[in-house]
């Protein structure tokens, strides 16, 4: 073995060892599972869960009780001998509306608002009475136009079968992407701690005696990126496992798929950002100003996510979502969940892939230059013009 790769693997063995028996790895990993089962178990409480409507009938208008049933099951009918006792129960809360009058004129009193799917049946129930009347009036059948009306039908054609784990591709490509997001973004901030802390104490003098400046950032940040991958492989077998448990995400070519190229696409997405936070570690020497260094990688991950989260949610095949998952930088957050829902076409895969590639070499060589001019310089913060020209 050579002795950069050597370094490059002691450096990265130093800190995979440190932060895998840090506490603070255990309770980030404990933080995240904890809202990974959350996210789950709210999930399966919308799939599963069905508001009731309370709907109270007095008079006349309680000849419409099947009918109401029929055409939404969400709805359970009390009955009242009075209007006033309705008003009463709605006032108290014990029923969401009173249904009074008769069925071609119902009055309906609510608190304050009317769901609006039980206001579409009252409409519907009301408008078919009235349309009773009128076709019994010109001495016309009503249920054989009510049969002849529910046999027409739109033909529709779609041009893409419809898509039955359209909702679970969905959510899967949701949750890689904020994962990945949060994954690069905490490890990547300890990428920049690190090189700070180092720094002001002065340890990084003493390590560059005996390894180069861009072996010991590669090493840190493969170490770290190492130390990132197991929690994410921790929360994606936790997930994996949750999501077939409840049903809302069978283990499926769709789910071992998904978490496959969310794995690659951390890993890339973590050597570009892990430079960037390395690099901008160098130029300060102390922690108070790592945020402001960093912030401008934090903005290009933020857009990454709300990207991913606005676009692949409205329009995961359109134009926009295309070529904005092709930029490097928001590459490893977009591109994976594309990926997921199906809309990402295999051009699009390997030509973001070789785009990233390119971007990872050119950062890392720009990385590697900003780190060893700056990260020997201790005192005042270090221009990116001044840390790039030496």
């Amino acid at each position: 073995m050579n002795r950069p790769v050597r370094a490059v693997r002691l450096v990265a063995k130093r800190e995979l060892a440190t932060r895998l028996r840090s506490r603070s790895f255990a309770i980030s990993t404990a933080v995240l599972l904890v809202l990974l089962l959350g996210y789950v178990t709210l999930q399966l409480y919308l799939t599963t869960a069905h508001e009731t409507t309370r709907v109270a009938l007095s008079g006349q208008a309680q000849g419409i009780a099947m009918q109401l049933t029929n055409q939404d099951p969400d709805v359970e009918v009390v009955r009242v001998p009075t209007e006033a006792d309705g008003v009463a129960q709605v006032r108290s809360g014990e029923v969401d509306a009173l249904v009074s009058g008769s069925a071609s004129r119902l009055h309906v009193t609510v608190q304050s608002t009317l769901d609006d799917t039980v206001k579409q049946v009252l409409d519907r129930i009301a408008q078919n009475q009235v349309l009773d009347a009128q076709l019994s009036a010109v001495n016309l059948d009503p249920a054989a136009v009510h049969q002849a009306v529910a046999a027409a039908h739109a033909d529709v054609q779609p041009l893409v079968p419809d898509d039955p784990q359209a909702g679970a591709k969905l959510a899967a490509g949701l949750v890689v992407a904020l994962l990945l997001y949060l994954s690069i973004t905490t490890y990547g901030l300890l990428v920049a701690q690190g090189v700070v802390e180092e720094k002001s104490s002065r340890v990084v003098e003493l390590l560059l005696a005996t390894v180069r400046p861009a072996h010991l950032l590669l090493g840190k940040v493969i170490g770290l990126g190492l130390v990132g991958l197991t929690q994410l492989s921790i929360l994606a077998a936790v997930g994996l496992f949750a999501g077939w448990l409840s049903g809302t995400l069978p283990i499926s070519g769709l789910a071992l798929g998904t978490l496959g190229w969310g794995i690659v696409w951390y890993l890339l997405g973590f050597l570009l950002y892990a430079m960037f936070y390395g690099a901008a570690g160098a130029l300060v020497s102390r922690q108070e100003d790592t945020q402001s260094v960093v912030g401008p990688v934090n903005i290009a991950l933020t857009i990454g996510i709300v990207a991913a989260v606005s676009l692949v949610t409205r329009a995961p095949h359109g134009t926009a979502t295309q070529i904005v998952s092709l930029i490097p930088l928001l590459s490893p957050i977009l591109m994976p969940a594309r990926i997921a829902v199906g809309a990402a076409q295999p051009w699009e895969i390997v030509l973001s892939l070789v785009l990233t590639g390119a971007m990872i070499a050119l950062v890392t060589w720009v990385g590697a230059r900003v780190y060893r001019n700056g990260v020997l310089r201790v005192g005042s913060r270090v221009r990116l013009g001044d840390a790039l020209r030496r």
